[in-house]
């Protein structure tokens, strides 16, 4: 589902990705986890061309994120074709940036109404069976100044999935959460990984990462330092910096 080849990223003269090289399957629960700096958010922003590379080679899907090759040049993409790429990739985002002035079925059914011109019904039932998926069907018409975070985040997550994205980006979905509330959120992941929901996992709930992961890349200074199942790099870790890391968050 996705290819990384020697992808590199600097922002000035600051390198923050320095050659990442992975490959996401179908299906795959793949968590990224490292010290904050290390670039898993930078890599996950690529993804999805939020962020342009520098160097290298991403593929979601069978196809090149941003640019058409044609012989050994790169051409970038027009604003519109990348937005047509997009619309196959969700993302969550560490907050939530909900629109404020809309209803949480009002936030869900935007896109899928604004990028795919579904009719106001179509888009309605969707939201609805989205919002009632990630338990919030007593919620579709609170705004988000009502909704706790956790809520919120959920709201997030039904109007990413709106879209019916092929493949999710979660960028530290629990971090801007208070303890109590990051449970409900991981119970939703957990319900799309059972779904067979692609994943790509920016996080620090390691325990998510070994009970639900299928893979795991620990990165640090912008290079994927160890890989593997999570169980293995989380109670087996291979490199000693991988060890000093974990030997402070578990």
């Amino acid at each position: 589902m996705v290819l990384a080849e020697s992808v590199h990223k600097s922002f000035g003269l600051v390198e923050v990705l320095k050659g990442i090289d992975l490959q996401v399957l179908p299906q795959e629960v793949f968590c990224l986890v490292g010290p904050s700096g290390s670039g898993k958010s930078t890599f996950l922003r690529c993804i999805n061309h939020l962020e342009k590379i520098n160097a290298g080679r991403l593929w979601v899907d069978g196809h090149l994120v941003g640019y058409r090759q044609k012989g050994d040049k790169l051409y970038e993409l027009k604003d519109s074709e990348v937005a047509l790429q997009r619309r196959d990739i969700g993302m969550v985002f560490q907050r939530f940036n909900l629109f404020p002035h809309m209803t949480a079925i009002g936030n869900v059914m935007e896109a899928p109404m604004q990028v795919r011109k579904e009719s106001k019904a179509v888009a309605y039932e969707r939201a609805k069976r989205l919002l009632d998926r990630v338990g919030l069907a007593d919620k579709i018409n609170a705004y988000p100044s009502q909704l706790s975070g956790g809520q919120q985040q959920r709201v997030a997550i039904a109007r990413a999935l709106a879209m019916e994205p092929k493949l999710m980006l979660f960028d530290e979905p629990t971090s801007a959460l208070d303890p109590e509330l990051v449970g409900e959120v991981l119970d939703v992941m957990r319900g799309l990984a059972e779904d067979g929901m692609t994943m790509i996992v920016v996080t620090h709930e390691m325990g998510f990462a070994r009970e639900v992961g299928d893979a795991l890349v620990f990165m640090d200074g912008g290079v994927v330092v160890e890989s593997g199942h999570p169980r293995d790099v989380l109670t087996n870790p291979q490199h000693d910096r991988t060890k000093a890391f974990l030997s402070k968050v578990l």
